[in-house]
């Protein structure tokens, strides 16, 4: 593990969401599953699942099954920088969870988990020395849930 690890707190789902992220994202795999030595309050029982360490694209993370009543936060997200449409649309469809919470190419997956997913041209318009046309994209970006390559780099070319 890297010495800066994100932690997600799950509420018994430790398992499925190491398991989905994993075989979703190339460069990651599960590192090792650890089974709680004894009963916790509100959270696992003995021999049950306490915590799975991963790693996504290469990076430290790890699922604590801690129990209800913690529910995660968009003040957290993970983001995916994508190199074409069609990788936007692939993790676009395999994680999007709730229609009406998705903007601006954010996202929530089925574990509550806030996601961006970016194409990398989204940000080199977004870092663009030309702030007109950073502002267009961004105007355009403001208006989408999924982020559609093609309608940004329009949307940024001079009127």
């Amino acid at each position: 593990m890297d010495k800066v690890t994100t932690w997600l707190w799950c509420d018994g789902t430790a398992e499925d969401m190491a398991a989905f992220y994993t075989g979703l994202i190339p460069d990651s795999d599960i590192v090792e599953t650890v089974r709680a030595p004894l009963d916790t309050p509100g959270g696992p029982r003995t021999g049950d699942v306490l915590m799975v360490e991963f790693t996504l694209g290469g990076r430290s993370f790890a699922a604590l099954n801690g129990g209800p009543g913690v529910a995660p936060s968009i003040a957290l997200s993970l983001q995916v920088v994508c190199e074409d449409q069609a990788e936007v649309d692939r993790y676009w469809n395999a994680l999007s969870a709730d229609a009406e919470a998705e903007q601006c190419g954010w996202l929530r997956d089925r574990f509550g988990v806030a996601w961006q997913i970016v194409p990398r041209s989204m940000l080199a318009l977004l870092k663009s020395p030309d702030r007109a046309r950073a502002r267009r994209a961004m105007e355009a970006m403001m208006s989408m849930r999924k982020l559609d390559i093609a309608v940004l780099e329009e949307a940024a070319r001079p009127g």
